[in-house]
């Protein structure tokens, strides 16, 4: 019957589509059967000496400051010296009118010598009577009166010389000088001012700027650990000698010119609870002006055996506690919490939670969660150097 074969082969189409399909629907292509691992990049910790450094805040100060002023009174006749100049001592800065100073001084010359002629006429009276007595030509109550008189006139003649050399010296106090070397500010009289009526008059003001002292501030809390560390063998003190000093400036830069600590203070403010700490810093260029507020990171003491991570390797859970991502030998993630010392340059150190030969992820770490399979960066497997103490 050769109608029946179209019917036949109508019935089995829609069969052989559905069988296609279906086949169609197993196979799937190679790139979907397995993504590939992320890739990070790791860190070898590893144990090395470690600077412990505070960072202190306090003010720049002038090593040395003299207040120039009147030590005679008179009128200032002129201002020497240009003002915000640098200035050596014994430059002449101010001149005070010195005519009544010269007359005193003639004055006291000349008492001078009239003291040394009453002297001299006392000493050949006393001679002659002295000659006199040994005969007994006079009395011995006129040889004693004779021996006074010289006496006395020698020290006339004492006074006298002192007189002329207190106004010798203020004859010469009209002339103002730099007591110090530096930098003079503004003149804080002008010329025809009286100066020295009654008191001391200022006249200007000299600092030294070169080096220049920052005084810092440590409360005693931190100094009391610091101490304890030392004592339990955690750390080695660095000398003072060694302390080194860096000066961070307004715009979080370091101060090019390293500085170094000078001493610290024996006595504890009782208002804070704090101890000063003096530095020294070169000041060629006079960037560093007194007054100024400024930070110091002060090397206080030496980790001999310290560990630190980059600062972008660290993690803060919900609770704002610092974690670490390490890669264990199957090169897979976990996560592991950890205990932050101070921050040394871009590094964190790192007192509790991790061992040398600890692996931590330093880049990829948003890429990846705990338990996931890593493609390790061989190239960046090694630890970044860090911060070395100057202590020897």
């Amino acid at each position: 019957m050769p109608s029946s074969s179209p019917v036949r082969l109508r019935t089995l189409a829609p069969l052989l589509l559905l069988s296609l399909a279906l086949a169609g629907c197993d196979s799937k292509p190679p790139a979907e059967e397995q993504a590939p691992k992320p890739a990070v990049s790791v860190e070898t910790v590893r144990e090395q000496p470690l600077a412990i450094s505070t960072e202190l805040s306090g003010r720049i100060l002038a090593p040395r400051i003299a207040e120039v002023r009147a030590r005679v009174a008179g009128v200032v006749l002129k201002r020497v010296y240009r003002e915000g100049s640098d200035v050596k001592q014994g430059d002449v800065l101010f001149r005070i009118d010195p005519a009544p100073f010269k007359a005193d001084y003639d004055s006291a010359r000349a008492n001078l010598a009239k003291a040394e002629a009453t002297r001299f006429q006392a000493r050949l009276q006393d001679q002659r009577y002295a000659e006199l007595i040994s005969i007994d030509a006079i009395s011995r109550q006129e040889h004693d009166n004779a021996r006074a008189a010289a006496m006395q006139a020698d020290a006339e003649v004492a006074a006298a010389k002192a007189a002329l050399e207190r106004a010798r010296l203020n004859l010469g106090y009209a002339t103002v000088t730099a007591p110090i070397s530096g930098r003079v500010g503004r003149a804080l009289v002008t010329e025809g001012a009286l100066v020295g009526q009654n008191e001391s008059t200022p006249l200007a003001i000299i600092q030294q700027l070169d080096p220049i002292h920052a005084d810092l501030t440590q409360s005693t809390r931190e100094i009391n650990a610091l101490r304890r560390a030392l004592r339990a063998g955690e750390l080695k003190q660095v000398g003072q000698d060694q302390a080194r000093a860096t000066l961070i400036q307004d715009d979080g830069t370091p101060y090019p010119l390293a500085g170094k600590l000078l001493f610290s203070d024996i006595s504890v403010d009782p208002s804070t609870g704090q101890i000063t700490l003096r530095s020294e810093f070169p000041n060629p260029d006079l960037d560093l002006l007194p007054g100024s507020f400024i930070r110091v990171r002060l090397e206080q003491a030496v980790q001999p055996k310290g560990i630190s991570v980059p600062q972008q390797a660290i993690l803060r859970d919900s609770a704002g506690l610092p974690r670490v991502l390490l890669v264990d030998a199957e090169q897979r993630v976990s996560e592991r919490a950890v205990v932050l010392g101070s921050v040394q340059q871009d590094r964190w150190i790192v007192t509790e939670g991790l061992a040398p030969g600890d692996r931590i992820v330093t880049e990829g770490l948003q890429h990846v969660k705990v338990g996931d399979q890593v493609s390790v960066t061989p190239a960046t497997d090694t630890a970044a150097p860090i911060a070395q103490t100057t202590a020897q």
